[in-house]
């Protein structure tokens, strides 16, 4: 059986009557290795041999956190090939396809383009049988920029989707049970939400044109766009306006950005991307504040200030830390503007003044909010959280992999407890969601 060329993976459909002899036996194991060789002939379940290219009818069963859906193929013995394409079989064994664009439970022709050991990815050709939660996608452009993975599934879907990939990711990597996970709030506008954009522009070669727009899902080229339709109407006009006066060449990123009302935003500094929403994630904080009691609140990453100055009022004193200086000169007259005279502002990186911030107050009264970028926190910063043991840390992240792993190290032995999570949807149609997370310290020798 020849397998050069175009890569395949777990060629066998059927077994030689012989197949427990020791010659036939050597040359499978040569072939595709004795593990797979054991797990296959145990199971009974071999798959056809897949090649880039392949077509193949697929159920899928789950979105995986990223918006892509799962479905397992493989094909039993004694199940004759559908004359529309090999029909996957769901076994604990089979191989793991990922597919874009698709909700659950549906029944969609598509095709292998990409092949690794344990999992294949395939573009969507066309809906066999179509989800009850599917729905016309609002974006002309949707399914080319890179911007939405679920504009085709219906909101409430949607948000199911989001609290069930949180909890699986909590559970899996962060060892934390899922019922602490509490349903996902909804955006009030689900279209038309985003206040910041980035777009960028890329040489088209071949058509002798400038493009401008966003990074289209096969993450090499750009799509030419003319409207954005989960940005707020004022970016639409300013995208027609970078259009009309183009950057000067390719590989340009131009940020637009709609400033929030009487808060005080550098132009590269952060805030949150959803005025809609944010009233209940500023509520979401307080009460996890309020309900602990705390006196004192440490603001790490704070910003232009938004956490500690809008839960001013329910501590005694607070302070912001944030390496930006500019956001800390603009956290300042945001205070100020507001008449908050209990809190300071310092411009240092988190892990350099945690420890004398620490020591400052009185653990047993103190609240610390982590608000870090992305990628989370650095591990020194976690490790002096679990060494001073503040009463209660709550902790803000719109990426839920890196937060379920920081939660993990924060409460391991015992330091800490995971109270709640509560997800927001600040990112609707897309695979991002915001989550609040309340951790209490508990006794020493728990």
């Amino acid at each position: 059986m020849p397998h050069h060329g175009r890569r395949t993976t777990l060629a066998v459909r059927t077994l030689p009557p012989d197949y427990d002899h020791p010659t036939t036996r050597q040359g499978f194991v040569s072939l595709f290795g004795e593990k797979t060789f054991s797990c296959r002939l145990k199971s009974l379940t071999f798959c056809v041999a897949l090649k880039l290219g392949d077509k193949i009818i697929l159920t899928i069963h789950d979105l995986a956190f990223g918006g892509e859906g799962v479905g397992r193929y493989s094909v039993p013995l004694d199940q004759p090939t559908s004359p529309d394409g090999p029909e996957s079989a769901s076994t604990p064994d089979a191989l793991v396809v990922f597919v874009p664009f698709v909700a659950i439970g549906e029944t969609v022709e598509v095709e292998i383009t990409e092949l690794k050991k344990n999992f294949a990815r395939a573009r969507l050709l066309r809906i066999v049988t179509p989800s009850p939660e599917r729905t016309t996608p609002e974006c002309r452009y949707f399914g080319v920029c890179g911007g939405c993975q679920y504009q085709h599934i219906t909101y409430p879907e949607q948000l199911r989707v989001k609290q069930k990939q949180i909890a699986d990711l909590f559970e899996r990597v962060g060892k934390i049970s899922r019922t602490v996970v509490a349903p996902v709030i909804p955006c009030p506008s689900p279209y038309g939400y985003r206040n910041r954009i980035m777009i960028r522009s890329q040489w088209n070669g071949p058509a002798r044109k400038l493009e401008i727009g966003f990074i289209r899902t096969d993450n090499k080229f750009v799509e030419d766009i003319l409207e954005c339709k989960i940005a707020e109407p004022a970016l639409n006009e300013q995208i027609l306006a970078v259009r009309a006066k183009p950057p000067p060449k390719g590989g340009i990123k131009v940020v637009l950005r709609v400033q929030p009302e009487d808060w005080q935003v550098p132009r590269d500094s952060f805030f949150q991307n959803n005025f809609f929403l944010l009233p209940q994630l500023e509520a979401t904080v307080r009460d996890f504040l309020q309900a602990s009691g705390a006196r004192h609140l440490i603001d790490l990453y704070c910003g232009v200030g938004y956490f500690g100055i809008t839960a001013a009022s329910a501590v005694t004193s607070f302070v912001g830390v944030e390496y930006d200086k500019l956001a800390i000169a603009a956290a300042r007259e945001n205070a100020a503007s507001r008449g908050v005279t209990n809190g300071e502002f310092i411009a240092a990186q988190v892990e350099h003044v945690l420890l004398d911030l620490l020591n400052r107050f009185s653990a047993s009264q103190t609240t610390v909010i982590l608000d870090p970028p992305r990628k989370g926190c650095w591990p020194a910063t976690l490790e002096l959280l679990r060494q001073t043991r503040p009463a209660q840390v709550i902790y803000v992240s719109c990426h839920p992999a890196t937060m379920a792993r920081d939660l993990n190290i924060l409460c391991s032995e015992g330091v800490f407890k995971l109270v709640r999570v509560q997800p927001l949807d600040m990112f609707p149609q897309t695979q991002h969601v915001e989550c609040v997370a309340d951790l209490r310290v508990l006794p020493f020798g728990n």
